[in-house]
């Protein structure tokens, strides 16, 4: 298994660590042990900025996934998951630990994007929920959603364009 993790961010380096760690961990439950995996911490801005120019949304969100494979999933190279730790601190408060579990949720959820899982319907998103609940121990961003209790307005999606 392969997860580089890099940082844009001022105060990334703990999250970078964290990240790391965690992306192994799920990676492992999912039953991808072989797969290669890209993690960007960035900022409000950065993602917003991707955002803007990968799903023509002109604001920042919590978390972007650029699957390499189509479907996504398939094969060992999964593809990048972006991100803002700003939206995880904002989140999160002054508690580290709050702002470590949204870290944690933002990438279960990245990953589940980059292995062909999606919520735009219903039946979708539960299934999704589940998989980010079993993974994060807690609610995911979806099961949040679908629980009426998602903070913030940054709005979930993952860019259907590759990069290129």
């Amino acid at each position: 298994m392969t997860v580089l993790v890099s940082s844009e961010h001022p105060a990334g380096a703990a999250a970078v660590r964290r990240l790391r760690t965690q992306a192994r961990v799920y990676l492992a439950a999912l039953g991808r042990a072989e797969a290669e995996l890209s993690v960007l911490v960035t900022t409000d801005a950065g993602i917003r900025r991707l955002n803007r120019r990968w799903r023509g949304v002109d604001r920042s969100t919590d978390v972007l996934s650029f699957p390499l494979s189509d479907p996504p999933g398939a094969g060992p190279l999964l593809g990048d998951v972006v991100i803002s730790v700003d939206t995880a601190v904002r989140r999160g408060g002054d508690d580290a630990r709050a702002v470590r579990r949204e870290l944690d949720r933002y990438l279960a959820h990245g990953i589940l994007h980059l292995l062909g899982f999606d919520h735009e319907r219903r039946a979708d998103a539960l299934v999704m929920a589940s998989r980010e609940a079993e993974l994060v121990r807690a609610d995911g961003l979806v099961g949040a959603v679908l629980k009426g209790k998602r903070l913030g307005r940054a709005g979930m999606g993952s860019p259907r364009r590759k990069k290129g």
